[in-house]
């Protein structure tokens, strides 16, 4: 026996998905070219960090800065990418979503849905690892903090 749902949608689903779409379309180009700065961004970081001398009190020794200025354009570019994923599936939505209504296709609509809710799932999954790195860096300050007074005692 093979179970059939059939999801109809009213005028004010349709509308509302349409206008979905739209906003969605408008926000993950908005993120496709603040992805494209940050690689730019990056790209200069790194040439412009490389550029600079060490510390040029000391000579050649390294300070403080000249340990992760490589890092830094690096940083930009790594963060780009992983920002990369949760706009994708935005984009991918919106132009789902926007082709499913022209043509009436559940089919669509379903992989259109899909894609939602992996971007919603990507920014789920990186509010949890936030929040625990927020936790974990409070926990250690706190500790240092601690570390510090008993040891000024």
């Amino acid at each position: 026996m093979e179970n059939q749902n059939n999801l109809v949608l009213n005028d004010q689903a349709v509308a509302a998905l349409r206008e979905s779409a739209k906003w969605c379309m408008f926000l993950s180009i908005l993120g496709f070219i603040g992805i494209a700065f940050m690689i730019i961004a990056g790209l200069f970081m790194s040439v412009a960090m490389s550029a600079m001398p060490d510390n040029p009190e000391l000579g050649s020794a390294m300070g403080p800065l000249g340990a992760i200025k490589a890092y830094f354009g690096i940083m930009y570019i790594v963060i780009a990418a992983l920002y990369f994923f949760p706009i994708y599936y935005l984009f991918k939505y919106a132009t789902g979503t926007k082709r499913a209504l022209e043509s009436s296709n559940s089919d669509v609509l379903s992989d259109a849905l899909v894609n939602l809710k992996s971007h919603h799932k990507f920014l789920g999954i990186t509010a949890i690892v936030v929040i625990s790195l927020y936790i974990f860096i409070i926990i250690g300050v706190i500790i240092f903090a601690a570390k510090m007074a008993s040891a000024g005692m």
